[in-house]
């Protein structure tokens, strides 16, 4: 029986070696397939125009040129654009995120009629494709004469932002034990200063990871922008159209304007990091 045993535990520990190592390959090929667009991306900004379109393409930019970034600041208005979509993106996370935390600390605290139904509710309207309610949503801000408008922009936003803001803030709270209000409701705090005091800093990078990836959905957000919005109000993601015209696509140029896109996205990623990380972690140990 132990000469048996003996000769087993070899086999499991090589068995879970063999695994991990398995997972790393797969874990490196993911991470191959997800950065390798990016490189691509930056290689394209970089490199000569006429090597964009190469048909043997070099994957490394040689030699290194900075013209495609003066031609996509040339080639139409680059600053408003995206002063627009900063503008649109800023507004609607914060009133997102203000409406939402409320809208989600309700449904996570309080016990009312119909409180499932709203649950549901938020569920489908994530479900919904945002090219089945075009038209309804340009007929309504056409009639509310809010059309070509940032404010009926930000409102259209606020349909799949919101939703989604309530569902990500609900997970946070929910994970939140409630003895810990009750215990500073105890001690002589009232229902808003327990939150204030007890809640909200646990919830805090919650709120951040959450606020971030709203943000990118309004920041990447193309359809709505480019059905609701004139030429003259574009938005960033929009104005990356003017590089595809009828004589072909400026690819260099196109990809240097998409890296300058990029950089708000990783700005803000990089200020917000240390909390990305502990919203993204939290709830994974309760108590």
């Amino acid at each position: 029986m132990s000469t048996t045993t003996a000769g087993t535990r070899p086999r499991r520990t090589a068995r879970r070696r063999g695994g991990k190592l398995g997972y790393n390959l797969l874990g490196l090929v993911v991470l191959a397939c997800s950065a390798f667009p990016v490189y691509w991306m930056l290689n394209t900004a970089f490199k000569p125009a006429k090597d964009a379109i190469d048909p043997d393409p070099h994957f490394f930019p040689w030699p290194v040129t900075l013209d495609n970034f003066r031609r996509a600041l040339d080639i139409a208005d680059f600053w408003g654009p995206v002063g627009r979509s900063l503008t649109v993106s800023l507004v609607t996370v914060a009133i997102a995120t203000v409406v939402g935390l409320l809208a989600a600390l309700a449904i996570s605290r309080f016990a009312f009629h119909g409180r499932k139904a709203v649950i549901i509710g938020i569920l489908t309207v994530q479900m919904i494709p945002l090219v089945a309610m075009i038209i309804p949503v340009f007929l309504l801000l056409n009639d509310l004469g809010q059309y070509d408008r940032l404010t009926g922009l930000i409102v259209t936003y606020l349909t799949f932002v919101l939703p989604f803001t309530i569902w990500m803030l609900r997970g946070f709270i929910v994970n939140i034990p409630k003895e810990l209000e009750e215990a500073a409701m105890v001690d002589g705090c009232s229902r808003t200063g327990a939150f204030l005091r007890v809640v909200f800093p646990l919830l805090a990078p919650g709120i951040v990871a959450t606020s971030v990836y709203g943000f990118i959905q309004a920041w990447n957000e193309w359809l709505y922008a480019l059905m609701l919005m004139s030429q003259e109000h574009q938005t960033a993601t929009v104005w990356l159209g003017n590089f595809s015209t009828q004589r072909g696509t400026e690819f260099a140029p196109m990809m240097a304007g998409s890296t300058m896109m990029a950089v708000p996205i990783v700005v803000l990623f990089l200020s917000v990091q240390k909390k990305m990380a502990a919203g993204l972690t939290a709830g994974a140990v309760k108590g």
